[in-house]
């Protein structure tokens, strides 16, 4: 329906952005915000068009897509708030003392835009991490243009959320070029994005084959730029003994739920689950068998994640030493996901990388270890996560402290007695973890945290107070919090 971007519209809207950036670094945090609240009371003013478009494209239950769309208007507004009160500038001031031998300067820093950021949008979630999603909100508050590169899967739903940003921009006055929206089904789009020598950052959700491509191309430019790319995670789940003996049957129903929610489509699916191997896991993997043969097929995405989906399981099942435990009893239509799960030893798992891989989609493996030591090595060979949770007592953890710093090491959310699903969007929310999970672990890609991805420090030594920007002027004219000499204040110097 829509034509792929060419190199000249491509560099056109670059370009306009690069020129945007000069202009839109320079208004106040109060004029982001509203710009940010404005695009927000667009998506909410949308109406049942939107929905049912990005219903027809995404097979998304219209529940599920009402509260994405909620949320994405949540944290437009949320950002935009937290963009106003300024704590995430970093605001750090240490007055000079001239008679120090030597003496020592005045030096004020805070964070600083960073310029065009191209955002990718996401194939599992149409609204809150795509066009007008987090990184889109991220970077109009850091003081960014934003040039989005929707995803083919749902290339209608894009761009009648574009057109809402592109309303709210006039409506706003702001600069031309604050906003691109581009099509491209094919790699050249992309690539040619993330090399143009105005982009300054990328921001990415999606496969781990699509996330590393961009950060090569980032890094392979003669002025390399971040790339926050969101790729693979298998999120593991330990099942620790004094914890499984107490509820087997009850964390099997609980994960049954969550693998096999949203049809398997969320990047925090609980793909891994290790245990010892004895009569409680045993119970754990018959309840977890009887509750996913219970589970009706469900309609994926598209047809692309439905054909990965199938293969990976088909490749993952044919493993040696791989069991199959459970697979939906209902027989699947086309582009349907069959809920299933997998077993095998720690062993098996240790020896084959492929088994360490994302199965996206209503997947899971349990893992068989004979003891505690198995499970420690088997945490060795897993690498970075979005999360990681633990099923167990505080007497689980006191006993294993080795374990659970292990697994402490390999994620960005760390659980206990919960499961993985459901992202909250607020600060204290990590949504980021080593790579491979992302490609940067010390950022968020969700929480009012995650503007600082696209702004950089810039340190002021000796500025006359009349040129300082309003963020560190001595007077604090717009009332942010600031740690001056080591203080955290919102006085007047």
């Amino acid at each position: 329906m829509y034509q792929d971007a060419t190199t000249d519209e491509i560099n056109e809207a670059v370009e306009l952005a690069w020129k945007a950036f000069h202009t839109y670094r320079q208004f106040s945090l109060k004029q982001r915000a509203g710009f940010m609240h404005a695009i927000a009371k667009e998506l909410e003013d949308s109406g049942d068009e939107l929905l049912q478009t990005a219903h027809e494209e995404t097979h998304l239950p219209e529940a599920r897509l009402k509260n994405e769309k909620a949320r994405t208007i949540f944290q437009l507004n949320s950002y935009a708030d937290a963009c106003e009160k300024g704590e995430w500038l970093e605001a750090r001031i240490d007055t000079a003392i001239p008679d120090r031998n030597p003496p020592k300067p005045d030096l004020r820093k805070m964070l600083i835009p960073l310029g065009p950021v191209v955002v990718f949008g996401a194939a599992n979630f149409p609204f809150a991490y795509s066009t007008a999603g987090g990184d889109t909100a991220c970077a109009f508050a850091a003081g960014c243009p934003v040039i989005v590169k929707a995803h083919p899967a749902h290339a209608r739903t894009s761009e009648m959320v574009a057109n809402a940003i592109l309303k709210a921009a006039k409506n706003c006055n702001m600069p031309e070029g604050i906003f691109a929206h581009m099509h491209g089904a094919n790699n050249e789009v992309g690539e040619t994005l993330v090399k143009h020598p105005y982009t300054k950052a990328v921001g990415f959700t999606g496969s781990f084959f699509g996330g590393k491509q961009l950060f090569d191309w980032a890094n392979r430019r003669k002025e390399p730029i971040p790339v926050f790319a969101e790729m693979s995670s298998i999120n593991p789940v330990f099942l620790m003994p004094e914890k499984l003996k107490q509820s087997p049957a009850e964390i099997a129903k609980l994960y049954a739920a969550s693998i096999t929610l949203g049809v398997g489509q969320f990047c925090t699916n609980p793909g891994l689950i290790i245990g010892i191997d004895n009569e409680d896991l045993q119970i754990f993997i018959q309840t977890l068998g009887e509750e996913i043969k219970k589970t009706s097929p469900g309609e994926m995405l598209h047809a692309g994640i439905f054909k990965n989906y199938v293969e990976r399981r088909a490749n993952a099942l044919a493993q040696e030493e791989v069991e199959t435990i459970a697979v939906s009893e209902t027989e699947p239509l086309f582009n349907q996901g069959t809920s299933t799960i997998a077993s095998a030893s720690a062993q098996a798992f240790i020896n084959n990388p492929i088994l360490h891989q994302e199965v996206f989609g209503p997947y899971s493996i349990v893992i068989k270890c004979k003891d505690i030591d198995d499970m420690l090595n088997v945490t060795k060979h897993i690498k970075g996560q979005l999360t990681a949770t633990l099923m167990a007592t505080e007497n689980d953890i006191r006993n294993h402290n080795e374990l659970t710093e292990f697994v402490k090491n390999i994620c960005g959310r760390f659980i206990l007695n919960g499961v993985p699903t459901g992202v909250e969007v607020c600060l204290s929310m990590q949504h980021g973890g080593p790579f491979p999970a992302t490609t940067d672990s010390r950022f968020t890609s969700v929480g009012a945290d995650g503007i600082k991805r696209f702004a950089r420090p810039i340190c002021y030594q000796n500025w006359p107070n009349e040129l300082l920007p309003g963020e560190l002027k001595d007077e604090n004219p717009i009332g942010i919090w600031r740690t001056v000499n080591n203080v955290l204040q919102k006085n007047n110097l």
